[in-house]
């Protein structure tokens, strides 16, 4: 078994949230987080997007960057990149050998307690392969809530909660304030935290939990700045990304003015050709058409396409969807029936998945127009666009990845 077969193995124990297994990993392995600088970026959405233009306008200010989001789209080294470069499989496979050699060390003298999780062992893989990289300064996506993230073993030099929303509830809490409260954790002694725009409750609740840690909040809408930028177009599309830049502008000019200087024009660069797949990518189909891809997986993400939709005009399309069982299906089906004239329910191979029939019943007591199923999402695709020149497909993390990958294998290429 190699060590990437063996983390696969690893996600039967599922998600558990706690900070030990991590910490006694990281201290077998030398403590790797410390030798670098870090960014740390919560939030329920946007959080990757932001990640992207942030490595993206540090590398331009020449800076050596790594970067560690999550989940990957099709590849697990997609998920570690150094200088915007996702890391190869020989050096992902040495690093997670190191890593589980760590672990079993840990294991063997109870400093670790219990198999640590697939998420745990990626993140100490992550940070080992950052300080061999030798960079300046690693741009961390939190990987679920917050406070019991193993990656929030950081004390980053910026921390920023990008956006709250309903989301993974189960583990989070059923609140917006208790949602808050868990993506707070981020939150440091002294660390600065850059805030997105927050529904008031949840604005609420990070700054009680900042004023209790002594982080100093900066709101990057109400933020002043002295630079002046040039009239822009955004690389990544949808007017939530407007939000998205201004967490990610806030983040630079605060890494300028407390470590060091990041012109403008770097700036400018990180936000006008950083790039973030499946994320309202349109894809051309040939012969069938041009496909829209975005990872819409929850009510928020599916506002945000709906909207997207809506402003580029044009009929209502095919979509394509997939989604987790533990996804709240009505909130975010209701956005999307107003840019809808079909859906294709589809599934993937994942524990938690709905199958295709499954999603397809639900959304037909939602929704008037047609509703059809297929379990091969590319089939899915096949029939979406045999009724329109163009279509959406868009859900779970766990289809689109996959999805995309085979489609742009077959011949498709971005528009």
């Amino acid at each position: 078994m190699t060590a990437v077969e063996r983390l696969f193995s690893l996600e039967q124990f599922g998600i558990k949230l706690g900070l030990d297994n991590i910490r006694a990993i990281l201290a077998a392995l030398g403590n790797p987080e410390r030798a670098y600088r870090s960014i740390h970026i919560g939030g329920t959405n946007g959080k990757g997007s932001v990640a992207a233009m942030v490595e993206r306008g540090l590398r331009a200010a020449g800076l050596r960057t790594g970067r560690y989001t999550s989940p990957h789209l099709d590849r697990i080294e997609e998920r570690v990149a150094i200088d915007g470069v996702p890391v190869s499989a020989e050096l992902f496979e040495s690093v997670t050998t190191d890593v589980f050699a760590a672990v079993d060390r840990t294991l063997d003298n109870g400093s670790l307690t219990v198999m640590p999780t697939f998420f745990e062992v990626s993140t100490a893989a992550a940070f080992e392969i950052f300080k061999r990289a030798r960079i300046d300064v690693a741009v961390v996506e939190v990987g679920l809530g917050g406070r019991f993230d193993a990656t929030n073993v950081l004390t980053p030099t910026i921390a920023a909660i990008t956006s709250i929303a309903f989301d993974h509830e189960r583990h989070l809490g059923h609140t917006l304030s208790q949602i808050a409260f868990e993506k707070a954790g981020i939150a440091k002694h002294g660390v600065p935290l850059v805030i997105g725009r927050l529904p008031r409750e949840a604005e609420a609740r990070i700054a009680k939990v900042a004023k209790e840690v002594e982080a100093p909040v900066f709101d990057a809408h109400a933020t002043t700045t002295d630079r002046k930028y040039p009239p822009l177009t955004l690389s990544l599309p949808g007017r939530h990304q407007l939000e998205n830049a201004a967490v990610a502008v806030a983040i630079m000019e605060r890494w300028s003015k407390m470590v060091s200087h990041v012109p403008t024009e770097a700036i400018v660069t990180g936000l006008t050709t950083c790039e973030w797949p499946a994320r309202l990518e349109w894809l051309r189909v040939a012969p069938e058409g041009e496909l829209l891809i975005d990872a819409a997986h929850n009510p928020a993400g599916a506002a945000a396409l709906a909207s997207y939709l809506k402003d580029i005009g044009g009929e209502k399309l095919p979509i394509v969807i997939a989604a987790m069982k533990d996804k709240d299906l009505p909130k975010m089906i209701a956005p999307l029936k107003e840019v809808a004239s079909a859906f294709f329910a589809t599934t993937v191979r994942h524990s938690r998945a709905r199958t295709a029939a499954e999603l397809a019943d639900e959304i037909r007591r939602m929704v008037q127009v047609p509703v059809e199923s297929d379990p091969s999402p590319e089939e899915a695709v096949k029939r979406a666009l045999a009724t329109s020149k163009r279509a959406v497909a868009c859900g779970s993390i766990y289809m689109i990845g996959p999805l995309r990958a085979r489609l742009i294998a077959g011949g498709a290429t971005k528009l």
